[in-house]
């Protein structure tokens, strides 16, 4: 008999929790609203506050498309001496951007826009859009 009481103890006790689950299920089923928690001890979804921006390049960060006919652009990212198109190493462009430039440079280039192994005089004063001394990534060698 210590048994059988025992055993309907627990199937009743272990039946009211089920009950009790599943009616907490429903009535927090009804009542959830949009954005809140059933439990306040669980983490709340929040963006990092330690990550960092996406780089971009300067280009895209100025939503910039290079043209053949903005000479004074594209002078930019040739060097003075020997009118050779800077990398991406140095120009810190990304890889869409930098062949556009160079492309760019090659057409004007082709169009008598531009010199093709030195950067016209005009253009040496312009303000810097990199530091070619200091590249943004080390090169090879």
């Amino acid at each position: 008999m210590l048994k059988l009481t025992k055993s309907l103890g627990q199937s009743f006790t272990i039946t009211n929790l089920a009950g009790l689950r599943a009616l907490n299920r429903s009535y927090a089923a009804t009542n959830v609203k949009e954005g809140a928690q059933l439990n306040p001890d669980e983490p709340i979804d929040m963006p990092n506050p330690f990550e960092k921006d996406p780089e971009q390049c300067i280009l895209c960060k100025h939503d910039i498309t290079p043209y053949y006919k903005n000479v004074k652009l594209l002078s930019q990212f040739q060097s003075p001496y020997t009118g050779r198109i800077y990398g991406r190493h140095i120009t810190g462009l990304c890889k869409q951007k930098q062949e556009d430039v160079e492309q760019a440079i090659k057409r004007a280039q082709r169009c008598l826009l531009m010199p093709g192994y030195h950067k016209d005089l005009e253009f040496l004063h312009d303000p810097k859009l990199f530091d070619p001394e200091r590249p943004s990534r080390p090169h090879k060698y």
